[in-house]
C-alpha cells in the first residue's frame, strides 16, 4: 500500500485481511513477493530506495522476524527463478542481487551485472534454465552459476612455478614472475627465471622476458610515475650466486606494454636482492637487502627514461616487506618485527620514527590507519602495533606498542587492502576498513576493523559462544587463539574470531537463546547483527 506505506496479507478466496504491517518512512514499496525457500515461507517487500524488508510467515500466516537490508540505491523488482530445481529470488535494480536460502537463513549474492531493470525465467532447448534480463540498452540471456563458488580458470605455465603477479588496468594485462627448475640435478644453472606478460581477458601470453643466469624474480608492481601518464611494470630480481650467503646483486627492470607487446624501457643494477617494491607518491620504494631505497623516474642522457636513486635508509636485517600511507613507510624485517619510517620532503630523506623492539620473524605487513599497523609472523600469528605519538618522552614515542595479538593458524604471506563483496552505500561494508590476506595453504581471508561499540558487543558474543560451543576433542577456543611462538604464549587480545561469531547462525534456537543471555538484545536482534556483519564481509 502506498497510502500508509504498509504491506497487507489477505486470505484467498475471501480476501479477508490477516495482518497489516507498517514499513515506516516515506519511501513507497515497489515490489512484493511471497516465496518458499527451503520449506520456509517468506514475504519480501522491496522499496523504491533499494531497501528490502523480509518477513517469515509463522503459524496462521502471521508475519514475524521483520528485517531490513540495503541491496541497492534504486527501486527493486522481485522475481523468482529456478537453478538446479532450487527456487531463488532475483532482485533487479542498479545492483542486481540473488536472494537464496542456506541452512534456513536468507543470504544475498551480488550478480556480475551493472544493472538490471527486469528479470524473468527463460527456458528453451538452446538456453535451458536460463534468465532473460532487460537493461536500458539490451536484452541479456544468461544463467546463474552455483552460488558462493569462485570462477576458477587454470592457465598452464609450461612447468614454470608462479612467484609474483601484478595487474595493470590501463593495458588489461597481468605480469607474472615465474621460476623453472631444471630436471638435471648436476646442472649449475638449474633454475631459470621469467617475466611473463598475459592478456587479462584471453590469458594469451603476449611475451616472455628470460632473466639471466642465476637470476631469480623477487617482486613486481604496476604504477605510473610522477609526471608520466604511461603505466609501467617494475620488476625486482636477485642473482642467487652459489656460495653467496645473501645476494650481492640484483636488478630493477622497467617494462611497458604497447599494442599488446612488451618493451624493456630501462634497467638499473641493485646492490642486493630487490625483495619488495611499492609505489610511493609517483616514485618507487624498494627493499634491497638491509636497505630501503627511494627512486624517481627521470630523463636519461639518450633522451629516454631511467631510475635515479633519491634517498636511502639502512639499519634493517633484511627489508622483506613494505607498505605505505601518505609519507609514512612500514617495513617488515626478516626478524626485527615492524619499523615505521617517514619521508621528509624538506631534505629528501627517510628517517625512522618508531619501531617494535621485539624479535619477530615477519611474513607480511600492512597499514590499518594512520597510527595502527598489522603484521603476520612465521608462527602463524597476527599482531597489530600502534604509534605512541602522544607519549611524554622521546623513548616512548620511538616505540611501536603491541595492541593486538591473535593466533590465526595460517602462514600469511600477503596482505592486500580490499573486499570480497561489493560495497553498497548505507551499509556497514561502505565504511568498514577491510584487508584481505592470502596464506601458503591457499586460504583467502578477511580482516575488518570494527568500531568500539561493535567490538565490545561481539566480544561478549564470543565469550558466550565459547561457553555454548565445545571444541572438537575438548580443545579450548581461547587457548587455540592465544598468540604463541617459540618464546612466549600470550592470551589473544583486541581480535574477534569471525568464524566463531558466524557459527551462531548454525546453532539451534535454544542454543542461540543461551548465547543471547546477558547481551541486552533479543534473539532476533542478535541474529540480525551477526547476519549484517556476515553480509558486510563476504
Amino acid at each position: 500500500m502506498w497510502t500508509d506505506i504498509s504491506v497487507r496479507l489477505f486470505t484467498i478466496p475471501s480476501l479477508d485481511q490477516i495482518q497489516s504491517e507498517s514499513l515506516g518512512g516515506e519511501i513507497i514499496p515497489r515490489s512484493v513477493l511471497l516465496v518458499s525457500l527451503e520449506g520456509v515461507n517468506y514475504l519480501l517487500c522491496a522499496l523504491g530506495d533499494g531497501h528490502l524488508f523480509t518477513f517469515s510467515l509463522g503459524t496462521g500466516y502471521v508475519l514475524r522476524e521483520k528485517r531490513k537490508v540495503s541491496l541497492s540505491t534504486q527501486p527493486i523488482i522481485l522475481n523468482t527463478f529456478k537453478t538446479n530445481n532450487i527456487v531463488n529470488v532475483f532482485a533487479a535494480s542498479d545492483r542486481p542481487t540473488v536472494i537464496y536460502s542456506n541452512n534456513k537463513k536468507l543470504l544475498y549474492s551480488n550478480v556480475n551485472l551493472k544493472e538490471a531493470n527486469y528479470m524473468c525465467a527463460f527456458n528453451s532447448e538452446s538456453f535451458p534454465e536460463s534468465l532473460a534480463i532487460g537493461t536500458e540498452e539490451s536484452l541479456k540471456i544468461g544463467t546463474i552459476d552455483d552460488i558462493q563458488k569462485l570462477h576458477i580458470r587454470t592457465v598452464p605455465l609450461g612447468g614454470e612455478m608462479p612467484r609474483r603477479i601484478a595487474y595493470q588496468d590501463s593495458t588489461n594485462t597481468f605480469c607474472v614472475l615465474t621460476l623453472k627448475t631444471s630436471a638435471d640435478p648436476d646442472s649449475q644453472d638449474s633454475e631459470s627465471g621469467f617475466v611473463k606478460f598475459i592478456d587479462s581477458t584471453t590469458f594469451e601470453v603476449l611475451g616472455t622476458y628470460k632473466l639471466g643466469n642465476f637470476e631469480s624474480p623477487c617482486s613486481v608492481i604496476s604504477l605510473q610515475f610522477q609526471e608520466d601518464s604511461t603505466s609501467y611494470y617494475v620488476v625486482g630480481t636477485a642473482f642467487a650466486i652459489p656460495n653467496e650467503s645473501e645476494p650481492s646483486k640484483g636488478r630493477l627492470l622497467v617494462f611497458s606494454i604497447v599494442d599488446g607487446k612488451y618493451k624493456l624501457v630501462s634497467e638499473m643494477e641493485a646492490k642486493g636482492a630487490v625483495y619488495a617494491l611499492v609505489s610511493f607518491n609517483g616514485r618507487i620504494l624498494a627493499g634491497v637487502n638491509s636497505k630501503v631505497h627511494l627512486m624517481s623516474w627521470i630523463e636519461s642522457e639518450d633522451g629516454g627514461k631511467k631510475l635515479k636513486m633519491e634517498s636511502t635508509h639502512s639499519g634493517h636485517l633484511l627489508a622483506l616487506y613494505l607498505a605505505v600511507r601518505g609519507d609514512f613507510i612500514v617495513v617488515g624485517d626478516l626478524m626485527k618485527s615492524i619499523s615505521l619510517l617517514a619521508y621528509r620532503a624538506t631534505d629528501n630523506s627517510i628517517e625512522e620514527i618508531a619501531r617494535d623492539y621485539d624479535a619477530i620473524w615477519m611474513t607480511a605487513v600492512d597499514v590499518l590507519d594512520d597510527d595502527t599497523f598489522i603484521g603476520a609472523e612465521n608462527s602463524y600469528n597476527l599482531f597489530t602495533v600502534k604509534r605512541n605519538s602522544d607519549a611524554a618522552t622521546d623513548d616512548d614515542r620511538s616505540r611501536l606498542e603491541v595492541s593486538g595479538m591473535f593466533h590465526l593458524g595460517e602462514f600469511v604471506n600477503r596482505f592486500r587492502t580490499g573486499s570480497l563483496v561489493m560495497r553498497l552505500p548505507d551499509t556497514e561494508a561502505a565504511t568498514m576498513k577491510t584487508i584481505l590476506y592470502g596464506s601458503v595453504n591457499g586460504t583467502i581471508g578477511v580482516i575488518a576493523s570494527l568500531s568500539s561499540e561493535q567490538f565490545q558487543f561481539f566480544s561478549k558474543v564470543q565469550q558466550n559462544l565459547e561457553k555454548v560451543i565445545k571444541g572438537v576433542g575438548g580443545l579450548i577456543h581461547s587457548e587455540w587463539r592465544a598468540f604463541s611462538n617459540d618464546r612466549k604464549t600470550v592470551e589473544a587480545r583486541n581480535f574477534i574470531d569471525g568464524d566463531l561469531i558466524e557459527s551462531l547462525l548454525d546453532l539451534k534456537p535454544e542454543k542461540v537463546l543461551e548465547v543471547a543471555k546477558g547481551l541486552d538484545v533479543s534473539v532476533d536482534e542478535l541474529i540480525k547483527r551477526v547476519e549484517s556483519l556476515q553480509q558486510a564481509l563476504h
